[in-house]
């Protein structure tokens, strides 16, 4: 056997880093047998069409079939043959084909007369890469624009290149029996295409056409079917002009679909969708029309129109066309362009940006299903749009954000996920173990470790309604099955109460396997770890909202020094109380009140002139006093999240938040507008661990206030106070390499100014890239956290 691995291997330019090590016999005969498995994305993207092109290019005889684990073939020809063939195997593959690892096996000759696709193996454990939805590519929308094309105006066209992927596939392998488009049987021309190794729809597995494939339907409110095909597309353009609410379903669930433009119309959606706040995305038809709203650098441009097609933040410019209320007091906008047939369709005939939000109550998971749209959209939408199509999974759009001049999810979804993250670390002399990591409480993923990758699932969402825990479970209980893995530990959350880390246990101990608490912000620098490929020991930095500390204190502000397979807390933010505890996370005000109490004791209630004391009532001021003089519900917290919601009630920004990061986000906004290097005064305790000292750094703030400087210097004297110390603890760590993790990392103006002060300091910053910093991102970690008890 000849193993072929991308572990490491030096990269070669437009290659995944493959080097063949094939070695041909000795005793070279006139023609020989070649099987080669190959692992990797190779199920999905017109892999088995490629190779059979390939192999009748060379006139090679054999076959090629999909397995559990990915593409196995054999071929025989004469050397000179199959030493090319192989050559050609990783410079030829499909645009979307990732070739991670190959096997080679020679055999007897067998005297294949032909080279054929034949029928998958279903027999074997599987492992296989399952591919994300993908764009539509541009042959099939140069297709559905054109007249004379039998997929004119068709909204569910797709070949090899793109359609839908993750969101319909039920088991491994990728074959069409093991999808939701088994409901739709190929009428004779689509089979036709299905067969041709010259089409490009040569087993493309979702393959359909307005014949045999699935239709679109309008309904009311109730579910009273309107009108269907193009004829339902068309009343639904018109709906839309006239301002109306439309639940579309997509190719990962629905949308709330409004024109952009409309202030009644998106104002009446944040009503019924009880979103007050909360910015909402949008599509556009075009980059042109995008570029008449937003600044629109290259690489946002290269995002929009990659086969991803993610929502991309972009900074809105005045006198734009899109209403204040679709993201009130922000200067960026979350955009995206059209991703599926349908879509394409719609914002064609439309012509104008849409909002595109989520198709969900607020704290809901997006809904998919038509039935049950009905009664969960009914109450939103004034009309839904529908496909036949199933969804098996549910999957949201993915959120993009540049900074650094390098892309950053926000949102793992759509695009994304599932590709999976190879890993470096090994156990049990090189054995990878099957471990499911169940995530955190908010922006709730999981994971799957399984022959050392990392599958991580799509966006689930934050775990506080039986509608969300229930999709929890459902992912996992898919993902299992799919995959058909028996599981040897799982790893949670260190906090004892959130619902999966109950789940785990329970899990774990059904299964008599171990359970393994990861602490959060130590996740949270392994999961940068395993995407960066970063060894240990390294110096790494996680701010962020909320963690279950070692101390049963709420973490939040952390300077871990990572070693193998444990961390030591070198620094934090100095801790305060949060009076109401849970409910500090949605009002600043209590953050505020707990920071003040540190500074001012009990003669913080006389100060009635600052903002947090005037946003209570005096019986309510009364109640807290007494909390935060007896202790009673009042957890002690390190969070530099809370803290910033501290300075957001101080400035008086916000009191009261309607979603997570509000207070955060408004005051990296009034840095927009104001630049400087100037820095509040923050001290640094000689105590072990180090604490950054607030204090003299609040009384400035306060002082500020008092004088009216603009609230913009502020923020930004604010920001560069925390930087300062970022630096200054750093430098006692003695580590070349700093990791910056965390929710509080998606601050535009708190991650470029750190990266800049850390490289000027001579250090090396490593953020994330396609894992989200936040809490969608520790599941990976927790998979890290595992295997290294496990070791």
């Amino acid at each position: 056997m000849v193993y072929l691995s991308t572990e490491n291997a030096p990269k070669k330019s437009g290659s995944d880093g493959l080097i063949m090590m094939v070695n041909f016999p000795e005793k070279s005969t006139l023609c020989q047998r070649l099987v080669i498995h190959i692992q990797g994305v190779v199920q999905g993207v017109g892999f088995r069409p490629f190779i059979y092109c390939l192999a009748t290019e060379l006139e090679l005889k054999g076959w090629v079939n999909n397995s559990p684990q990915g593409v196995t073939i054999e071929v025989e020809g004469n050397q000179a043959q199959l030493k090319t063939f192989l050559a050609q195997l990783d410079r030829r593959k499909p645009d979307h084909a990732e070739i991670h690892q190959i096997e080679t096996v020679w055999l007897p000759l067998y005297g294949y007369t032909n080279f054929e696709i034949r029928p998958s193996e279903t027999t074997t454990s599987k492992s296989a890469v399952i591919l994300p939805d993908l764009a539509t590519c541009p042959q099939c929308l140069a297709e559905i624009f054109n007249p004379e094309n039998r997929r004119y105006r068709y909204p569910f066209t797709n070949c090899t290149h793109c359609g839908p992927r993750y969101s319909i596939i039920q088991d491994l392998p990728y074959d069409r029996p093991n999808t939701t488009m088994r409901h739709f049987p190929m009428c004779e021309v689509c089979q036709q295409e299905y067969e041709n190794p010259l089409n490009r729809r040569f087993h493309a597995q979702p393959n359909a056409c307005p014949v045999c494939g699935p239709y679109l339907s309008l309904w009311d409110n109730q579910g009273n079917v309107l009108a269907e095909y193009d004829t339902a597309l068309q009343e639904t353009v018109k709906a839309i002009r006239e301002g109306k609410i439309v639940a579309v379903k997509g190719l990962g669930g629905f949308h709330l679909v409004v024109d952009g433009r409309n202030n009644h119309a998106v104002r009446q959606l944040r009503q019924r969708k009880q979103r007050p706040d909360k910015p909402l995305a949008l599509m556009y038809p075009t980059l042109d029309r995008i570029k008449q709203d937003c600044q629109v650098s290259p690489l946002e441009a290269k995002l929009l129109q990659s086969r991803e097609a993610p929502i991309v933040l972009l900074r809105r410019l005045e006198n734009g066309s899109i209403t204040f209320s679709v993201a009130p007091g922000n200067p960026y906008l979350g955009v995206m362009l059209p991703y599926t047939p349908l879509h394409h369709l719609l914002l064609a005939e439309l012509g104008f940006p849409i909002v595109a939000t989520s198709g969900n109550l607020s704290q809901e998971p997006i809904c998919t299903e038509n039935s049950k749209a009905v009664t969960q959209l009914g109450k939103i939408a004034d009309f839904l749009l529908v496909h036949n199509r199933p969804i098996a999974r549910p999957v949201d759009d993915s959120l993009l954000r540049v900074m650094g001049n390098q892309e950053l999810v926000l949102r793992r979804g759509r695009g994304y996920a599932p590709l999976p993250i190879k890993l470096q670390t090994k156990v049990n002399g090189n054995k990878f173990p099957a471990i499911l990591a169940v995530g955190g409480h908010l922006k709730n993923t999981v994971a799957l470790s399984y022959q050392g990758q990392v599958l991580i699932s799509q966006h689930i969402g934050d775990l506080e309604t039986p509608e969300t825990l229930e999709r929890f479970r459902d992912t996992i209980a898919n993902l299992q099955q799919i995959y058909n893995l028996q599981l040897g530990a799982i790893a949670t959350d260190f906090h004892p109460d959130y619902q999966s880390t109950q789940f785990a246990q329970s899990l774990a101990q059904t299964l008599n396997i171990p359970c393994f608490p990861i602490q959060h912000h130590f996740a949270h620098v392994l999961s940068s770890m395993a995407e960066n490929n970063i060894q240990p020991p390294v110096f790494g930095v996680a701010w962020d909202g909320t963690g279950y500390g070692l101390d049963g204190t709420i973490w939040g502000g952390e300077f871990l020094l990572v070693n193998d397979s444990h961390f030591q807390r070198v620094a934090h933010l100095r801790p305060f109380p949060l009076p109401g505890g849970e409910k500090a996370t949605q009002e600043p005000r209590r953050s505020a009140l707990g920071l003040l109490y540190q500074c001012f004791g009990e003669d913080l209630f006389s100060l009635t002139h600052l903002a947090p004391i005037q946003a209570f009532s005096s019986q309510e001021l009364t109640i807290l006093q007494q909390m935060l003089r007896r202790g009673v519900n009042t957890p002690m917290t390190s969070s530099i999240g809370r803290l910033f919601d501290a300075i957001a009630s101080l400035l008086n920004l916000t009191q009261i938040t309607s979603f997570e990061g509000q207070g955060a986000m408004q005051l990296e906004f009034l840095t927009v507008r104001h630049k400087t290097q100037e820095a509040y005064p923050v001290r640094l305790t000689n105590t072990i661990p180090l604490q950054i000292d607030w204090q003299p750094m609040v009384q400035a703030i306060l002082t500020d206030i008092q004088n009216s400087l603009p609230l913009p210097e502020i923020s930004s004297k604010f920001h560069h106070a925390l930087i300062q110390s970022l630096v200054k603890i750093a430098h006692t760590c003695h580590q070349s390499q700093v990791i910056l993790t965390g929710g509080c990392f998606q601050n535009q103006y708190l991650l470029e100014n750190s990266l800049t002060a850390l490289e000027k300091a001579g250090f090396s910053a490593i953020v994330h890239h396609h894992i989200p910093p936040n809490d969608g991102g520790i599941a990976l970690g927790q998979i890290l956290g595992a295997l290294s008890q496990l070791k």
